[in-house]
């Protein structure tokens, strides 16, 4: 597959879309994410509301466009997801990225569907669930 069909405008678009989700370090919930494969990083911060789901959201991304884009994808729906709903759709995308699953139920994840067959894009696309759970994982060992 050809970069052209990886970076398409839709995908490349998202990019962009970060600057409306800045780090908010005044949160009290932070998780760090880091993909094995590639190296790119992702932080997060969350204020949640009285029954754990995620109110408020700010993110540092340092990823490929990939991930950037996965970013993006995950903060425009991740208010009020719990941790329970976060660990679950991190589970569905890792079987959909390894061929063993349907695509995720989490909008626009169809956007991502070209960087499925490039298995080194993977861990850019799981991070922000990744770091997203550890936040919320915190909160729930704190309380």
């Amino acid at each position: 597959m050809s970069a052209e069909k990886l970076y398409t405008p839709q995908l490349l678009g998202l990019t962009v879309e970060l600057a409306n989700w800045p780090a908010m370090e005044n949160l009290p919930l932070h998780g760090d994410a880091r993909s094995t494969t590639c190296g790119s990083t992702l932080s997060v911060d969350v204020g949640c509301d009285g029954d754990g789901a995620i109110e408020t959201l700010g993110l540092r991304v340092r990823a490929c466009a990939v991930g950037q884009a996965a970013a993006a994808i995950f903060a425009r729906h991740a208010q009020g997801r719990t941790l329970d709903d976060l660990m679950a759709c991190h589970d569905r995308i890792e079987g959909w990225l390894e061929g063993e699953a349907p695509i995720a139920d989490w909008p626009d994840m169809a956007l991502l569907a070209p960087a499925r067959d490039y298995p080194a894009r993977h861990g850019a696309i799981i991070l922000p669930w990744k770091a997203a759970i550890s936040a919320l994982s915190t909160a729930k060992d704190a309380g």
